[in-house]
């Protein structure tokens, strides 16, 4: 089980034992969405509020990044991201993003590159995007 403490990503066993302190940043640390296959974590990054809320969940300045399951090779993926979610064969990672004005959904490859757009001159609010289990 991956989950948030004190704005850092932790993994426990199904029985709470073993619990684990994965990011050690000076930044808020949350959202942690396990790769399909068990190995990798994505998770979101903001930094820490200097006025109102700027690193809470789904902030502009946040980041979407990825780290192996043991909490090593943290790695960014995006500037300004929030709410990664794999694809279920792992090869993707769709994220939310105010790159172009408003938030809109974006997929890239599990490691950063190619990201695209998928709602541009939509003029709407998009978020909270999830990978049907059937989907590639």
């Amino acid at each position: 089980i991956a989950f948030v403490r004190n704005w850092q990503v932790w993994v426990m066993n199904a029985d709470g034992s073993g619990q684990r302190r994965l990011t050690r940043s000076g930044a808020h640390n949350f959202d942690p969405v396990w790769s399909p296959d068990g190995q990798r974590i994505a998770f979101e990054r903001g930094r820490r509020p200097r006025d109102g809320c700027s690193a809470c969940p789904g902030a502009p300045s946040n980041a979407v990044y990825v780290m192996n399951a043991d909490g090593s090779a943290q790695q960014r993926l995006t500037r300004g991201g929030w709410q990664p979610h794999w694809s279920p064969d792992g090869r993707k990672i769709v994220f939310v993003s105010e790159r172009d004005g408003d938030p809109d959904i974006f997929v890239m490859n599990a490691d950063g590159s190619g990201q695209l757009n998928m709602m541009r001159g939509a003029g709407r609010l998009e978020s909270q995007p999830v990978w049907s289990p059937a989907q590639k």
